[in-house]
């Protein structure tokens, strides 16, 4: 760790932050909750952007409670770190600064820590069976289910700052029905946050199964991978208000042969296709307004869309054996009826 000054606040907090060749991803972090004498490091990404190599000459704190290590040197196009830690030996809210002097610029780039102290912080009191890398999870799956035109609906993922440096959780690629809150915003080493995850149900633009993918990061800026990624799906279920009170009895009625299907054994076969038969035992027309897959490696056959009273059609379930192989969620498929007993039929598909 570098040698840092420390000087009054006051002999540098008049000087003006100008634009300079070092780009900062973030020069405030807000650190949360931290615990009482639990120290609490702050890393900001930095990049020299400058055509000559950066050197920093001097580091001024605002106080002897933080330090500061930082590289000496960069090469011109580098990206490098500066990490700031706090004792938190002082309960109550903080708010530190660091003056980073360098041949970049005659001023000093500021880069500041905050967040609040507290006696003793409490977290998620469940488990963190998941993890993507040194952040741990309760779930890496959002399902929002039996959702109804107009409904705002929540999910929670529970997170756990299973490092060494400070985290600022986020959810990225979030598509226009979706809203995410991260309380607190930053999570110190040894402490969690919760993720508030909003369905606004009125912006899904179709019935029955909407899917998508977001992606978890650590911290602001992080890459886009499959290793963060978190699959979403909401089912969207059909307007039955025309089957309420006393026309529910003129409605139709779905009957299955079977709703459970197994791909445990394909008998050395690419393939496997299975029969169910559905049948309209009700007083109108029967309507399968949607048929979807949760995941790949499934097809399906209907044989008709509407079944007239007392009448039955036959859906072929194909499971492809290299694909189901690979799935990562739970397999099954969805159908959406006009029944209002039966609006969202799930279809669960048994590999193991």
């Amino acid at each position: 760790m570098r040698t840092v000054l420390f000087l009054p606040f006051f002999l540098f907090s008049c000087l003006p932050l100008n634009a300079q060749r070092i780009v900062v991803t973030n020069t405030t972090i807000d650190c949360g909750r931290v615990g009482y004498e639990q120290p609490v490091t702050a890393t900001y990404e930095l990049r020299n952007k400058g055509k000559r190599r950066l050197v920093i000459e001097s580091v001024r704190t605002d106080c002897g409670c933080t330090a500061v290590d930082f590289p000496k040197e960069v090469p011109a196009g580098d990206n490098f770190t500066i990490k700031m830690t706090y004792d938190a030996r002082q309960l109550g809210h903080f708010h530190k600064m660091a003056a980073i002097k360098s041949n970049a610029s005659e001023q000093p780039l500021y880069l500041t820590m905050k967040g609040v102290v507290l006696a003793e912080v409490l977290d998620y009191a469940g488990n963190y069976p998941l993890s993507m890398g040194t952040m741990l999870l309760d779930k890496n799956e959002l399902e929002f289910d039996d959702v109804n035109k107009g409904d705002e609906v929540i999910q929670e993922i529970h997170v756990y700052n299973n490092g060494t440096d400070v985290m600022q959780p986020n959810l990225m690629h979030l598509p226009p029905y979706l809203t995410a809150q991260v309380v607190p915003e930053t999570i110190s080493p040894g402490h969690g946050a919760t993720i508030t995850v909003t369905l606004h149900s009125e912006k899904l633009r179709d019935y029955g199964l909407t899917q998508t993918n977001v992606y978890l990061g650590k911290h602001l800026g992080d890459k886009v991978n499959a290793d963060i990624e978190v699959p979403v799906s909401a089912i969207l279920l059909p307007d039955l208000s025309a089957f309420a009170n006393v026309n529910k009895e003129q409605a139709p009625q779905l009957q299955m042969s079977t709703t459970d299907i197994d791909f445990t054994s394909f008998d050395n076969k690419s393939k496997k296709t299975v029969d169910v038969t559905l049948q309209n035992t009700g007083h109108s027309t029967l309507v399968i307004s949607s048929l979807q897959m949760f995941t790949s490696g499934l097809k399906v056959t209907l044989g008709s869309r509407e079944i007239n009273p007392g009448q039955s059609t036959t859906l072929k379930i194909t499971g492809i054996a290299s694909d189901l192989k690979n799935v990562r969620k739970r397999p099954r498929i969805l159908m959406i009826t006009n029944d209002p007993d039966h609006s969202k039929v799930v279809i669960n598909i048994k590999l193991k």
